[in-house]
């Protein structure tokens, strides 16, 4: 993302912070606002569902969080959909399939109801803004640290669930990085689908098959990396590059025993945190209507991307990271 396009994001989250803070709109009990995803139970998602609460009670409104507990795309279509039928005050919406839900949100933005894509976008939809990592630029960031970490040689496995347009986006940068090296192969892509015993079979047949030397494995969601470090040390396999995505305490623990390299960190708790008071922002500042083409517009009044940021965690900051983790859950 350019600096440019930083500059009107931060401008434009500043000024919504600042119509925020300065809103004397008494809030309506029936004010409600909802998050919808999928795989709702794993720790990623429960990290938003805390910043979601949070943002609730500063507000003192209402949320909740809806979706299935497995990854389930067409379920959490189902549940969007209910969430539409009770007319909240707004919606943020992590897509498990965007092409799926698009529809949906259209739907959703013409009966008055603003939808806010944070995570995973459903670009092409009539959704507000989208509010998350710059997944590309995540991908590009564990390239570098893979490529570093393989001397520039090597091949790679690649788990995945590739209809989530955020996973993509992180292919897509970590392909762009490593075409600088060509050395570096990948050379499967598995789709474990949300399931993290997907992730541990996978490995295991990996190495069972010795179809050909894998030197590295990445992991573009936050279940599988895990998964692929119990395998490697149950098969006392050292010396594998693994790249992890996000922050769940077990991806923690093994870049501490040394059996992941690193993981990119994202921040759930920030993306419902910040989509909630923009949520509110908007219903008690209502636009003249929410099917505007705000990207094109250049005196639009919201953002089109907010990027919350990502953090590289590895052996040399993991400690503090956990230390600072532990803190806020106090």
């Amino acid at each position: 993302m350019s600096a440019n396009i930083q500059l009107v994001t931060i401008v434009a989250v500043s000024t919504s912070f600042i119509s925020l803070l300065g809103c004397g709109a008494a809030h309506d009990p029936d004010e409600k606002y909802f998050l919808v995803a999928t795989n709702t139970k794993v720790p990623y998602w429960q990290s938003a569902l805390a910043g979601l609460g949070r943002a609730g009670s500063q507000l003192n409104v209402k949320t909740e969080m809806a979706g299935p507990d497995t990854y389930d795309p067409k379920a959490e279509q189902q549940e969007f959909q209910k969430v539409v039928k009770q007319k909240p005050s707004g919606i943020l919406l992590s897509a498990g399939d965007a092409k799926l839900l698009q529809s949906d949100v259209d739907a959703a933005i013409a009966q008055g109801i603003p939808v806010i894509t944070m995570d995973s976008d459903v670009e092409g939809s009539r959704r507000l803004f989208f509010i998350g990592t710059d997944n590309y630029k995540a991908g590009t960031m564990g390239g570098k640290v893979l490529a570093r970490a393989l001397h520039g040689k090597g091949n790679v496995v690649v788990y995945t669930m590739p209809d989530q347009a955020n996973l993509h986006e992180r292919l897509h940068g970590y392909q762009d990085l490593l075409a600088a090296f060509p050395q570096i192969k990948i050379t499967k892509i598995v789709d474990i689908k949300g399931d993290a015993t997907l992730a541990y079979d996978s490995t295991k047949n990996i190495l069972d098959e010795g179809s050909g030397k894998v030197d590295a494995f990445v992991c573009l969601e936050s279940l599988g990396c895990a998964e692929v470090a119990n395998v490697l040390d149950r098969r006392h396999v050292l010396g594998k590059v693994v790249i992890a995505m996000d922050t769940s305490p077990n991806t923690l623990e093994w870049i501490q025993k040394g059996g992941i390299t690193a993981t990119i960190g994202q921040k759930p708790f920030t993306m419902a945190f910040v989509g909630v008071k923009m949520l509110d922002d908007l219903h008690h500042h209502k636009l003249a209507k929410l099917d505007g083409d705000w990207a094109q517009d250049s005196f639009a009044t919201i953002p089109s991307f907010v990027d919350t940021g990502e953090t590289l965690i590895d052996k040399n900051n993991v400690d503090a990271f956990v230390k600072k983790l532990a803190e806020t859950k106090n």
